[in-house]
């Protein structure tokens, strides 16, 4: 299928995991994509996967004149968007006594108000019939311990999708969210812990799997690429939980 041909998708945070998964599944439908993030390097090795249309350009989430400046970088080009993934975020754990301002800030930035000026800043530039597309997670709803900062980071990113999905209507475009539960990405190699304690967090949380294994980038793609999809039309300010069961069974 190319739902995608002469189409201009941005994501955010797209040179690894579910970003990554999801650029590329754009571009194997036909998609012009542009992927943002924080390492030069690695934007390239995601280029190369990616193919020669692909556009990289070096973006701070966490950082509201990045996203101001990627919003002026892509209208000075020209560029308008179809679809955008509003995925780059960071997911970090502590118990409550262990939080300090810049854990919270950390978070907050990368993760509600890099995302909101991030579509404020490229609401121009949205085709009409556009979709944009939030990454939000299961943590919003399970009340899982040590996660407070980032499972109330992702419940506003919920809350946007709706109160943006009032905004935007107006002009054509379609504010979802996609609300992973637990995938295999890089992410989990950052979380500050030693292997074996990693892999018994892992173990821990596969046993409250009801599918009984994590997700896959590709499938968490899958579902962004359906709500940016014209099949998806007639959905908005929606929440699509994709946790194998997770937060539902």
């Amino acid at each position: 299928m190319n739902r995608f041909d002469n189409k201009t998708v941005l994501v955010t945070g797209g040179n690894s995991g579910i970003g990554l998964a999801t650029a590329q599944q754009f571009a194997n439908e036909g998609a012009r994509v542009i992927i943002t993030g924080r390492d030069q390097a690695k934007l390239d090795v995601a280029k190369e996967q990616l193919g020669a249309a692909a556009i990289t350009i070096l973006s701070d989430a966490g950082d509201s004149k990045s996203a101001k400046a990627l919003g002026a970088e892509l209208a000075a080009k020209g560029i308008t968007l179809d679809a955008v993934f509003i995925n780059a975020g960071v997911a970090l754990f502590s118990p409550l006594e262990g939080v300090d301002d810049a854990f919270w800030d950390n978070m907050f930035n990368t993760n509600v108000k890099g995302a909101y000026f991030t579509i404020q800043a490229i609401t121009p530039l949205l085709n009409r019939g556009a979709a944009v597309i939030l990454n939000g997670s299961i943590n919003a709803h399970i009340g899982m311990e040590n996660s407070s900062v980032y499972a109330a980071s992702k419940a506003a990113l919920i809350s946007l999708a709706k109160t943006l999905s009032a905004e935007l209507i107006g002009r054509g475009a379609r504010v979802n969210v996609v609300s992973p539960g637990p995938v295999a990405t890089p992410l989990y190699g950052k979380l500050g812990m030693e292997a074996e304690q990693l892999n018994q967090v892992a173990a821990g949380i596969q046993a409250q799997i009801p599918l009984k294994r994590f997700g896959t980038p590709d499938e968490v793609a899958s579902a962004v690429v359906y709500l940016s999809s014209p099949e998806a039309a007639f959905i908005v300010g929606t929440e699509l939980i994709v946790d194998g069961g997770m937060s539902q069974l």
